[in-house]
């Protein structure tokens, strides 16, 4: 007879339940959701992390390739302006060989001229000394 004031009260603890039932369905999801998330977040760090040190180890590369880059173009620039300056050298030297050649050429006529004069002289000399004896 005690229970017979709270038989009407059965659909209500049956909604009790169902709330009970739909709030732990409701936490289990949460808490599979919160893990799968922290799951991400820490292969999503992993993956930063990675890729962070792969573009370290990158940048340390081109810098590494960088200086070696300037130092062959500060070589090249050395042997450039070595090169300049044998090249500056070399066509003084010509000049000067040019201008010794077109001396040589401008006065031939003349020097052979004077050689063969004293070619004559000297033939004369020794006819006139060969004729005293």
């Amino acid at each position: 007879n005690n229970y017979k004031n709270n038989e009407g009260a059965s659909p209500v603890m049956g909604l009790i339940e169902q709330i009970l039932e739909d709030s732990k369905a409701l936490e289990d999801e949460a808490t599979a959701g919160e893990s799968k998330a922290q799951a991400d977040y820490e292969k999503f760090v992993a993956d930063s992390n990675a890729m962070i040190k792969d573009l370290q180890e990158q940048v340390t590369s081109k810098t590494k390739a960088i200086a070696a880059a300037d130092g062959d173009k500060a070589e090249a620039a050395e042997n450039l302006e070595s090169t300049e300056g044998e090249l500056e050298s070399l066509s003084a030297y010509e000049a000067d060989l040019h201008a010794q050649c077109d001396f040589v050429l401008k006065n031939f006529d003349i020097r052979q001229k004077a050689r063969l004069q004293e070619m004559e002289a000297i033939q004369q000399a020794k006819a006139i000394l060969s004729g005293m004896q």
